[in-house]
């Protein structure tokens, strides 16, 4: 599939001119690609690949921190549930101090039942990956616990605030029963986390050695830096494509089934489809209607032939404020109302492209 030619480009320069307006370029390109599969939000992130410089340098290298179990025991104290900042079906995630560096840092402990498959996948896919918005690994721990179990661990720069998650949605509490303390993201902020995602996902399919396909892209596993810088994170499920000089179709990997997390997995995987930098792609989408409604896309309101994608667009253009977050509302609610006419003029002209 080619990229569009010069009028796209001037339309998507003079729209382009601030926050909002660069949201509803977002959305449209997300409800585009959702209704025709098109790979065209490479558009979007490839203006600002000036900023972005990435290197394929090791990320091991010299700097490689050596740790062991008694050295991860004790930057956690003990793996203390005040420690603790994050929970899934991989494990727990800690916040610890390294002594000898006195380093913050975040310590994944996976669990025995997923430990050895995900310590292998997320090792090989970060050693040589050096990017702004890709989370760093800064060393790994396999070794065994005071009681002689299997311990595997993964060592990560920790990101001051957390995930988008968390800030996209309010929790009553962290898993440890501290309660999370997060602003409200404005739509600037929104704008620049999903051109960060943008440009993280463009690096693994298109410029890391061989393109990796990340497999589970949702808000939790993408973490903010103190500045606000986004990182995606968690490449536990990720999977590389094949070589381009094999003979396999271009951008599809020969592993088959579902991937990834509910809500944000691409439909054609749940038909035994092979995984591919097209559901990336898609749950890229999902993500950005989520960051536009504030609405999960297993929110309760999602029944029967309802989703998040639909919800968007039957709102479009006339509704746009009805279907938006009530935070971006409260903030841009004047910039806002230019949204709608910029959506459909760049829905018409998509159309007539088509």
């Amino acid at each position: 599939m080619g990229l569009m030619g010069c009028p796209w480009r001037r339309v998507l320069k003079s729209f382009a001119i601030g926050g909002v307006i660069g949201l509803g370029l977002l959305l449209c390109f997300v409800l585009h690609y959702l209704s025709k599969k098109a790979l065209r939000f490479v558009l979007l992130y490839r203006s600002r690949k000036a900023r972005v410089k990435p290197t394929s340098g090791s990320s091991w290298g010299v700097s490689l921190l050596k740790v062991s179990y008694a050295d991860l025991l004790k930057a956690t104290n003990g793996f203390s549930s005040r420690n603790l900042i994050g929970a899934g079906s991989f494990g727990y995630v800690y916040r610890g101090i390294l002594n000898e560096e006195e380093r913050i840092v975040a310590v994944k402990v996976l669990n025995v039942q997923s430990s050895r498959e995900r310590f292998i996948v997320e090792c090989e896919a970060l050693k040589n990956i050096r990017h702004r918005n890709i989370v760093k690994l800064l060393t790994a721990c396999a070794s065994i616990d005071f009681q002689g179990n299997d311990f595997k661990a993964l060592v990560y720069e920790f990101m001051m605030n957390g995930s988008l998650e968390e800030w996209l949605h309010i929790s009553a509490d962290r898993v440890a029963g501290a309660p999370i303390v997060r602003g409200h993201l404005n739509l600037i902020q929104r704008v620049s986390i999903a051109i960060d995602v943008a440009n993280a996902l463009n690096y693994l399919h298109n410029h890391s050695q061989m393109p990796i396909v990340h497999c589970d892209l949702k808000p939790s596993n993408v973490l903010l830096e103190g500045d606000m810088t986004a990182c995606v994170a968690d490449f536990g499920l990720a999977r590389y494509l094949p070589d381009a000089s094999l003979s396999l179709p271009s951008h599809e990997s020969t592993s088959n089934g579902i991937k990834g997390s509910i809500g944000y997995t691409a439909p054609e995987y749940g038909m035994g489809n092979k995984v591919s930098t097209y559901g990336d792609v898609y749950s890229y989408g999902i993500l950005l209607l989520e960051m536009l409604t504030g609405k999960r896309p297993t929110d309760e309101m999602f029944k029967d032939d309802l989703n998040l994608h639909n919800f968007v667009r039957m709102a479009l253009p006339e509704r746009l404020e009805e279907i938006c977050d009530p935070v971006l509302l409260q903030t841009k609610k004047a910039a806002l109302v230019v949204m709608p006419q910029t959506i459909g003029t760049i829905s018409k002209m998509m159309k007539d492209k088509e």
